[in-house]
């Protein structure tokens, strides 16, 4: 019984072949890793990405992160909170639809702003405390930051302080100021699984291409599982 992806495929054979071949030639060069089968395919779209094997180790996983990404997607209606709209606009609509997710980023809302100024913080985490607010982290959300360290702080502050706990960040943040210590932080936690990259390099793009893997991942889970309800 095939359990060939179609929602989480490139849309057209050419598309699919590029892609494919791609993942071919990073499993040639990359070398030995450490990943198991299931972080590997996060990991190599992550590569795929930004052309980049150093991701090849820097990316470091919670032991029930893949398996808790998954179990949220299947779980349908789960919520994507993001620090930056450009994770939104990046991720595959089709693909969230799919299992009913949506995407929700505070960053540029007026009591965001207004609410940084008053308090001297940065918008970045006056938008995690506005998902806070809303109950977003408590829904099972999926949670992904690729820009801002602060906003990744004031997410391990929410987890520690005030109990929110999302069913996974992907906390991805690159720069120069806090970026590494932020998934340092990150890391330490054990309640909520992650997937971090250590050090300075991360990015939005690259939390686009750990949650496209991981729904990859989750329609393979559900076709796999529907096959055998049929059998």
């Amino acid at each position: 019984m095939s359990t060939v992806n179609t929602v989480t495929e490139q849309l057209t054979r050419a598309g699919q072949a590029i892609e494919h071949d791609s993942f071919a030639i990073i499993d040639a060069e990359v070398g030995p890793h450490a990943y198991t089968e299931a972080q590997w395919p996060i990991v190599r779209r992550m590569i795929h990405a930004n052309a980049d094997f150093d991701f090849n180790g820097l990316t470091a996983f919670h032991p029930d992160a893949v398996e808790a990404g998954i179990q949220a997607m299947l779980a349908g209606a789960t919520p994507v909170v993001a620090d930056v709209e450009m994770i939104c606009s990046g991720l595959s609509q089709p693909r969230l639809g799919h299992f009913g997710m949506t995407t929700h980023q505070f960053i540029s809302d007026p009591d965001v702003i207004d609410a940084a100024k008053v308090e001297d913080t940065t918008r970045a985490v006056q938008a995690m405390r506005k998902a806070h607010r809303l109950g977003l982290f408590n829904d099972g959300a999926i949670v992904g930051i690729g820009n801002a360290p602060t906003a990744l702080i004031e997410l391990v502050r929410l987890i520690r302080e005030e109990g929110v706990r999302p069913a996974l960040v992907v906390g991805m943040p690159v720069g120069f100021v806090s970026a590494a210590e932020s998934k340092d932080l990150m890391a330490e936690l054990i309640d909520v699984p992650w997937i971090v990259i250590r050090g300075r390099k991360g990015g939005s793009t690259l939390v686009v291409a750990a949650l496209h893997a991981l729904l990859s991942l989750a329609e393979a889970r559900q076709k796999s599982m529907q096959q055998v309800q049929q059998a």
